[in-house]
C-alpha cells in the first residue's frame, strides 16, 4: 500500500466510504477506550456520528460510565475494525465536548423514539426490571406528547482530537502495511511513518 495523501482525515473518509459498501452492519462502529482517574481502563462499542478535520465525534449520556471517565480523564482511544476490508484504524487523542449547538442539531436529527430513550435511560446505573424502563419511556412519551423533544442536559457529544492515527491493512504472510500519523497538538503538522508489521 502506498499513501496517496498526507491528510489522515481524507484517508480515513476514503476507507470509511469503502467500508460502507462491504460491511454488513454499522461501518461507523468503533471501540472507545477510556480510563478513570485511577487509570482503570474500560472499552465499549459506540457509533461515530461525525468526522472532520477537528476530530471524531460520538454522543452519549454524560452521566454514563464513559461520561464520568472522560470528565475525570479527557483522553481516549478509538479502534475501527472493518473485517470485510481486512483493515483497521487506531486513534489516540485528547477529548473535548462538542458545542451545545452541535449537540442540539444532532439530537434533533435522531428518531423520536431515540430522543425519548435519552430521557428515559439512566445509562450505566442499576435497573430493577425491563418494565421499569418501559414505564419511564411511557412517562416521557406522555410528557412530550406530539411536540418537540428537547435535548436533555445530561446528553451531549465528545470529540476526540487526534494526536495519533494509525492505518493498518492486512498483507500476505502477515507482512501488513502500517502507517502512522502523529502530531504534538491540533495546530501542528502531521508526521508520517511506516511501521514494521
Amino acid at each position: 500500500m502506498e499513501l496517496k495523501t498526507e491528510n489522515p482525515f481524507q484517508l480515513f473518509e476514503q476507507w470509511l466510504d469503502e467500508a460502507k459498501e462491504s460491511e454488513p452492519n454499522d461501518p461507523n462502529a468503533m471501540a472507545l477506550a477510556t480510563a478513570d482517574s485511577t487509570g482503570q481502563p474500560s472499552v465499549r462499542m459506540v457509533l461515530l456520528k461525525d468526522v472532520d478535520e477537528r476530530g471524531f465525534v460520538f454522543y452519549t449520556n454524560l452521566e454514563s460510565n464513559k461520561g464520568h471517565d472522560l470528565a475525570e480523564n479527557p483522553k481516549a482511544g478509538l479502534l475501527f475494525h472493518w473485517k470485510s476490508k481486512r483493515r483497521q484504524v487506531r486513534v489516540k487523542g485528547l477529548v473535548e465536548a462538542v458545542s451545545p449547538e452541535e449537540a442540539d442539531a444532532y439530537f434533533a436529527s435522531r428518531a423520536r423514539g431515540s430522543q425519548i430513550g435519552a430521557w428515559a435511560s439512566d445509562q450505566s446505573r442499576p435497573l430493577e426490571s425491563k418494565f421499569a424502563l418501559e414505564k419511564r419511556v411511557a412517562k416521557y412519551a406522555a410528557q412530550f406528547g406530539i411536540g418537540t423533544v428537547p435535548r436533555p442536559e445530561h446528553w451531549s457529544g465528545f470529540r476526540i482530537v487526534p494526536q495519533y492515527i494509525e492505518f493498518w491493512q492486512d498483507g500476505k504472510f502477515r507482512l501488513h502495511d502500517r502507517f502512522v500519523f502523529t502530531r504534538e497538538d491540533s495546530q501542528s503538522p502531521w508526521q508520517i511513518d511506516r511501521l514494521y508489521p
